[in-house]
């Protein structure tokens, strides 16, 4: 399909809402180039796990019951979510596209997908808005231009209902921070019960109150860790995007890994390397890898790879 030449810029206009005009889901588009960027959202994220496989061993045998390197580790991450309060903002610039802009940007991203509702494309727009201009004060995300976004966010997290069974499943979303995949996945099942888990307070009352804006009777916003969480909750999924490598992710869950049924990780260009230097911790905890599941982003938007591991008790079945 000829695609007509982008504007220069698009305009941004503060929230909430805009007057604009209808925009068709199909049809000719208007092109909306905008600079590549280094690498994509995922692939930085991944890219903090690489040494998994040049990583010391001996603590692969590690017991459950030391709670010595269980405080260790609480009070190391109690630091982290206490810098993360404190952080100064890295995009005080962000862009805020207009309501029209945002969903020509996702009707291209989308225009190969089947069966996308319109009326899904518009929630998506919406909620691309409010994160963005919450990005100015919260360092959610990296990727400002609408095409990007409409891609690497909505169509990347869109694309697991195609290989998920969502319908009637509760699923916990690690570490939300601006709600990906989990409010994309709730938007676009109804039937789905999703819990936003994040343990930043800053980061949390936002996707409350996005869910609060958006009217999300399907989710709720968790302000604790989602290991945290799970000790006294069982659910059929936890997801995890962006967040660590393979082998840290199946760790993080290793004390509640009863508690749920598949663990589904977005993985980006390292994921092989990943996988290999999880094999050892994985088989020892007893998370079973399910699924592989690899497809790419339009425009050469970037390479994923979606990662089912069923757990190994409690849910499962």
């Amino acid at each position: 399909m000829h695609l007509p030449p982008a504007p220069d810029e698009f305009p941004s206009n503060p929230l909430p809402g805009d007057e604009d005009e209808e925009v068709p889901f199909r049809g000719d588009l208007e092109d909306l180039d905008s600079d590549d960027l280094d690498s994509d959202a995922i692939d930085d994220e991944d890219d903090e796990g690489e040494d998994d496989e040049e990583e010391e061993e001996d603590d692969e045998d590690l017991d459950d019951s030391d709670e010595e390197l269980g405080a260790s580790k609480k009070a190391t991450k109690k630091k982290k979510a206490d810098a993360e309060e404190d952080e100064e903002p890295l995009y005080p610039d962000t862009p805020v596209p207009t309501k029209a802009a945002m969903l020509k940007a996702l009707a291209w991203a989308f225009s190969e997908e089947e069966n996308v509702p319109e009326d899904l494309l518009e929630r998506y727009a919406e909620h691309a808005r409010l994160m963005l201009q919450a990005n100015r004060e919260l360092n959610l995300t990296a990727v400002h231009p609408p095409k990007e976004v409409a891609a690497k966010h909505y169509l990347d997290c869109w694309r697991l209902t195609r290989l998920l069974p969502l319908m009637a499943k509760t699923v916990v979303d690690l570490g939300s921070g601006g709600g990906f995949p989990g409010i994309p996945l709730a938007m676009a099942e109804p039937m789905l019960s999703m819990v936003l888990c994040e343990a930043n307070a800053k980061k949390a009352a936002y996707l409350q109150d996005v869910v609060d804006k958006l009217k999300l009777k399907n989710t709720r916003v968790v302000a604790e860790r989602a290991e945290e969480w799970l000790a006294n909750e069982k659910v059929n999924m936890v997801v995890v995007r962006a967040v660590s490598s393979v082998r840290e992710n199946i760790r993080t869950l290793r004390k509640v890994r009863h508690s749920l049924r598949d663990f589904v990780m977005i993985k980006g260009n390292s994921w092989s390397r990943e996988l290999r230097a999880a094999e050892r911790e994985a088989e020892r905890l007893g998370f079973r890898l399910d699924t592989v599941w690899e497809h790419d982003l339009p425009d050469e938007m970037g390479h994923r790879v979606v990662l089912v591991y069923r757990a190994p008790g409690g849910m499962g079945r």
